[in-house]
This record gives C-alpha cells, structure tokens and sequence, in this order.
C-alpha cells in the first residue's frame, strides 16, 4: 500500500511503525473471510481492510478521529484472525492499537460512553474493586430489561447479564509467595495472579499451582503483581496499560534476579498475548526496554509450559469427549495451536474441533459490555457449532471466552487445565461426567 506521510508525521515513532504496516498490506482482502464482524455484518469498512483504509486516512492526514472510524474502530473485536490470515504479515495489532490510543486523545465521546468506559477502567484491572463491584450488581439485575430498551445503557444491561450470581471466595493462593515442587525440583516459574480471572474463578491458578507443583515445578506468586493492562491497552488508555506493564515488568525482575525463572506462567490466554507484547509496548522507554523484551521472551501460556515438560503417564484416563475451544488470543494472539490439544489427548480426552474454529465467540475483553448485539451473535453462533460436535464438555484457554460461552451453552465449560489436572491426579472438575473414566496403565 502506498503511503504518503511527511518526514515530520515520521518523526514520529509510533506513526513511522504503522506506516511501515500500512506499506505492507497488498489489499488482496484474504483478511475479509476470518474477519467475525465482515462476517457478521457484511459491511466492507467492519474488515480489516475497510478499517487500514480509515486508519491510513486519519493518521496520514494527521486529523482527529471522527464518528465513522471510532464506529467501525469500536466495532473490531482485536481477535487477529486477519494476522492469521494474511499472507503480507501485516501486523493489524499493533496498527490498530495505535488508532485506539488515537482515538482515546483526539475523540470526544458522548457522556454515557466516556462514563461507562472509566467505570470498566476503574474497575475490572483491580480484584477487589471488581469483587464488590459483582456484589453490587446484584441490586441492579431488576433493572436489564429497562437498561437493554436505551441504546446508550446497553452496555450497563449487558454488564448486568454476565455478572454471576455467586463469587467465588478469594484465593489464599493469589497471595505473594513460592510453592515448592514435590520431589526433584524440574522448574522454577512465577505466575500471573490476573485481574478479573482471580475473581470470577480462582481455583484456575489454585489448580494450575497444584498440578505444576505436584510435577516438581517451583511456582512463585511475586510480590507487586498488576493486572497485565490488557483492559485498558485495547481501550487506547496507554499511559495505563504502560503502567501496568512496567509494574509487571518490575516484579518479575525481581524474581529473575533472586531466583531465576524458567518461565512467566499466564492462564489467561488474553493476558498472554499482551505479556508476549511488552517488548515492543515498552521498546522506547530505555529503562525498560531490555527488562521487557526479556519478560516477553519468557510469558508462556500453561500448555505451551507443560507441553515442554517430560510428562509422567496420567493417573486416570477419562475418555470424556471435550470440545476444544480454541480463544482467539491462544491461536491468533499467541499462535498455540497445538498444545492444548495434544495435552487433552495424552491425557486420554477425546478432542472435537467445532467448526469455524478461527471465529471469535465475541468476548474480546470488554467487547462483549461495550458491543453486546455483535457479540451476542457471534457467541449464538459459536455455541451452535460446540454444541454441534456432540462434546460433554468444552475446554479452553481463557476466562472471557469461559464467562461468554457458558452465558448461552447447554454445555459445562471449564478451563483446559482442570481437566489436565484432574487426569494427573487432582480433583475431579464440576460438570464433568465420569462415565467412561479407565485406568491409566
């Protein structure tokens, strides 16, 4: 693509780095056929191409956002399935995270929007404030239908509907400390206590703790964790997100520098691809440049960890059929694609692939609260195919897309390692049936 920008505008670093993105795309439009919104909508500026046509026109003009791209910008669920796709490489996350940050300095949104989006920036990074935060909900579900009837409080009904009617009690494992491994020490990792996963379900990381140290591995919990800034780096609050980053950045360094780490274990596919990230989030800041490229280089999701692991034969082999649902973040984000399900299937699990797998179920993050119809569509059409494929029960990686799919599924949905867990040796998880459970020899 040509582009036409002034050796000022390139001067500047974040605009030079999308430029060179923009140059990249060939506008063949392979984007448009994994594209959940193209798909949904039908409408050529809700694809990837419509959208770097919008972005190369406002940056290349240096002109603030306006109502249409913040609509189709807004629109995108940053599911990567376009960089999935791409023949090119154009990097459509880091261009598009640009545009959203651009977004957030020169738009005015209406008041209800600007109100809403301060709230979920206040509230979801920060377990506590989102512990009572789903305590208060429950005053507010009387009023979903009155708030699903006002366009501009739809958000507010659609926060309503997925805000659980019980919550979990806080884990003592999401305090700062170390583990041990059982027998001979094989590793050595921290962990990503998270934000809104260590509320909705704790006993995530408790399990992922208990199967890590019941194989040997070390696992520290480090003082001064944050939420990884994912939340609000796709709301274009950076100076939020980059805070974030550094304090994560900060706390993992020390854990380095006191004990060494064999890796960064995250269990939130989303937090992931952000972590993976910070390296070139952090890239112009010389006090953390180096320290994040090494943090990045070291996040890794739970199965891409334990797919590195010499594995013991599994205690039991369950022989239940699980529907893998692979997150977004996990095979676009992150490009694991493999593991998960070759750990299921080691572990003596029968694993289905829905259909249009490459499709996001449309959490994305606060997607599902800011775009709720999209969503609710794209979340009625995963469910369809999961459930199409005859599974007892639906794995995956990611809390977003656990909290949308079990909204809409006849189906349990749990993350994918409770059940590694459970054919390791650990407790069996809710929902799940043991009718063809055999012995591991």
């Amino acid at each position: 693509m040509q582009t036409n920008f002034s050796l000022a505008q390139l001067a500047d670093p974040h605009v030079a780095e999308s430029e060179k993105i923009l140059r990249k795309c060939v506008h063949c439009g392979f984007c448009t056929a994994t594209c959940p919104t193209y798909v949904t909508l039908g409408n050529e500026l809700d694809s990837p191409r419509g959208r770097i046509y919008l972005i190369k026109d406002m940056l290349e003009n240096g002109r603030p956002a306006d109502k249409e791209i913040v609509t189709h910008i807004d629109r995108c669920l940053s599911c990567l399935a376009c960089m999935t796709t791409c023949p090119s490489g154009v990097n459509y996350m880091h261009l598009v995270d640009h545009a959203r940050a651009h977004i957030e300095q020169t738009y005015k949104r209406p008041l209800l929007d600007r109100l809403i989006r301060a709230m979920l920036a206040f509230v979801l990074p920060y377990p506590s404030r989102f512990r009572t935060a789903l305590k208060l909900a429950r005053l507010g579900k009387p009023f979903i239908g009155l708030f699903e009837k006002l366009p501009a409080l739809k958000p507010l009904g659609a926060m309503l509907k997925l805000a659980p009617a019980s919550i979990p009690a806080a884990s003592p494992m999401a305090s700062p400390g170390v583990h041990a491994g059982k027998g001979a020490k094989k590793g050595r990792v921290a962990i990503l206590t998270g934000c809104a996963q260590s509320v909705l379900d704790p006993a995530i990381n408790e399990t992922t703790i208990a199967l890590l140290t019941r194989l040997g591995v070390e696992v520290e919990v480090p003082q001064g964790e944050a939420c990884c800034g994912a939340l609000v780096h796709h709301m274009g609050r950076e100076e939020a997100a980059l805070a974030s980053a550094k304090q994560n950045v900060d706390a993992w360094t020390r854990a380095i520098d006191q004990g060494g780490l064999d890796a960064i274990v995250i269990t939130a596919s989303g937090c992931g691809t952000t972590i993976k990230d910070y390296g070139f989030m952090l890239r112009l800041d010389p006090a953390y440049a180096d320290k994040a490229a090494r943090v990045s280089s070291l996040a890794k999701d739970i199965t891409e960890y334990l797919a590195s692991l010499d594995l013991p034969e599994p205690v039991r082999k369950p022989g239940t059929v699980v529907a893998y649902h692979s997150a977004c973040s996990m095979q676009h984000g992150q490009k694991i694609t493999r593991q998960p399900k070759e750990l299921l299937a080691k572990a003596g699990f029968v694993v289905r692939e829905p259909r249009e797998g490459h499709l996001c179920c449309g959490s994305a993050g606060t997607y599902n609260i800011l775009q709720p119809e999209i969503s609710a569509k794209l979340r009625d059409r995963k469910v369809k195919n999961i459930e199409a494929t005859g599974a007892e029960i639906v794995a995956t990686g990611n809390i977003g897309c656990i909290t949308q799919i079990a909204s809409a599924a006849k189906l349990p949905v749990v993350h994918t390692i409770k059940l590694l867990d459970w054919a390791y040796g650990g407790p069996k998880p809710d929902g799940v049936s043991e009718g063809r459970l055999v012995a591991a020899e």
